[in-house]
């Protein structure tokens, strides 16, 4: 998990106009706080990408970083205070066709935008997860373009570990006593460090003018970590204070209650998204997560550090990883911060395609063809949002797909609940209306069409016996309906369910 978070960290951080070591900070408070606040077995926590449009802007309207932490403190204590308010509830109304949609999105994206750094096509920053890039292209055209920059020994490295993994999902592998303990991830990793060390020692001590770029990769290609410790062996100050003067500026708050509901969102979908991954099954505390979050922003913003919130993309490598508690979380925190103060020039040796081969891998369990196939055989109601959520994810970005993938979500639960909330059946001038679990405002349309609907002259019967709630609504477009229908020699009878109040239509 460290070496899948570590160029994430970077990456997202330069996207979002911030340094190197405020990513790495947000990644270490990510797994060490809030993965001790957190109840999530399986989430892990770190810059994400969904946000660096928002931080960049908000970073330039701000007018310093000083003052963008300010904002983001704020944005902590509102989300502690949403914890405790008990918002995490919202995360039970994400319908999962919407949740798998952003799973299989997310698989597919992390395999697009991984395929230029495979093969050593670095212009995009790693772990950038938008439609437009940075670099002026998109998606899709820096497919394109990758095929004018191939790097051979890039592609060598990320096809090794490609097939490391692969070979480590066999059965003969996962029963082995000795080979199921090596992480697959790892592996590949250390693979590539020592096929690029070994064309690091060819191209020392041979004459490979001939073969200028088939030996070893380094520069814009490789991990590029700050050194943080000097030759002394001190730690300078790498950390901004916030500016607490900016306090009385109202665009800090602003730009913080947005922070706060967008980090929210996204943490709750992506907790939501693991214990869907989770082989155990395990459910994650909504609101204890609120208030994690809370408390990991509120010190990011103390620190100068970015936004954080629970990102899928680690949660989902985590569990592929074998993460069994939140311990992975908390640890590869440690990692992170031991490895880039006391351990940089080893972590420099990482190519980039070695690490683009995890999260291709990765991207192929979240968006594997039976997915797509069990939410087809589910019907139009499931597949659609599915979809829906996958192309817009794919075609804007990771918080502007999941809005559209939630609209369209909510369109067909309201149209299912629409249509199945009461049954009509009609014997000669007697008509009668059976009602489900709920009867809520919902059906108000659909009752009132279908009561209006009935001849003159008939015999209303409705059955409110295996309802459990009527809305108040209901209940008025009834009463509504009675007062005109003597005029029609309309008739209406009310079969109460237990614990059901009707009113009285003598």
């Amino acid at each position: 998990m460290f070496l899948v978070a570590l160029p994430l960290c970077m990456g997202i951080a330069l996207a979002s106009g911030g340094t190197v070591i405020q990513g790495i900070l947000s990644g270490v408070i990510g797994g060490l706080v809030i993965g001790f606040f957190s109840g999530s077995h399986t989430s892990v926590s770190g810059p994400a990408a969904g946000l660096i449009t928002i931080v960049d802007g908000a970073i330039r309207d701000l007018g310093s970083m000083e003052v963008f932490a300010t904002a983001l403190f704020v944005a902590g204590l509102m989300q502690l205070v949403f914890g405790l308010l008990r918002g995490g509830i919202l995360a039970d109304f994400i319908p999962v066709s919407v949740i798998k949609g952003m799973l299989a999105a997310i698989g597919i994206t992390l395999i697009l935008k991984q395929l230029p750094h495979m093969v050593g096509y670095d212009a995009d920053a790693f772990g950038e997860m938008e439609f437009s890039q940075l670099d002026g292209h998109n998606t899709f055209s820096e497919l394109y373009y990758m095929l004018g920059s191939i790097t051979p020994l890039a592609v060598v490295i990320s096809l090794l570990g490609l097939a490391v993994q692969i070979a480590w999902e066999r059965p003969s592998i996962k029963q082995s006593s000795w080979l199921s303990i090596l992480p697959a991830p790892l592996l590949a990793v250390v693979i590539g460090v020592l096929v690029n060390e070994v064309a690091k020692l060819c191209d020392n001590t041979l004459d490979v003018t001939a073969f200028s770029g088939l030996w070893a990769i380094q520069g814009e290609h490789m991990v590029n970590v700050p050194q943080l410790l000097s030759d002394s062996g001190s730690i300078g100050r790498f950390w901004v204070s916030p500016d607490w003067s900016a306090l009385n500026r109202i665009e800090v708050y602003q730009v913080a209650l947005v922070l706060a509901i967008i980090a929210s969102i996204e943490s709750l979908l992506s907790i939501e998204a693991g214990d869907k991954l989770d082989p155990h099954k395990r459910v994650s505390p909504p609101n204890k997560e609120l208030f994690a979050q809370g408390v990991g922003n509120t010190l990011a913003g103390l620190l100068g550090a970015l936004p954080v919130t629970a990102v899928i993309v680690r949660t989902s490598a985590n569990i592929s990883s074998g993460a069994a508690t939140k311990k992975s979380a908390i640890f590869h925190a440690i990692w992170l911060l031991a490895f880039v103060v006391f351990a940089p020039d080893l972590i420099n040796r990482i190519p980039l395609a070695a690490l683009a081969s995890v999260l291709i891998f990765v991207g192929y369990k979240l968006a594997r063809p039976s997915l797509v196939q069990a939410q087809y055989q589910k019907g139009q109601s499931a597949f659609l949002p599915f979809v829906i959520t996958i192309v817009a994810i794919l075609l804007t970005d990771l918080l502007i797909g999941i809005l559209i993938g939630l609209g369209v979500g909510f369109f067909f639960v309201l149209k299912t609940n629409y249509q199945k909330s009461f049954t009509k059946e009609v014997s000669g001038s007697d008509v009668k209306f059976v009602f489900g679990q709920q009867a809520s405002f919902i059906n108000k349309a659909a009752l009132k069409a279908s009561l209006y609907d009935v001849a003159n002259h008939s015999n209303i019967s409705l059955d409110f016996t295996h309802c459990h709630f009527v809305d108040a609504d209901i209940v008025d477009i009834i009463v509504d309906f009675s007062d005109g229908a003597k005029e029609r020699g309309i008739s209406i009878q009310l079969i109460p369910g237990e614990n059901i109040q009707l009113p009285n239509l003598a």
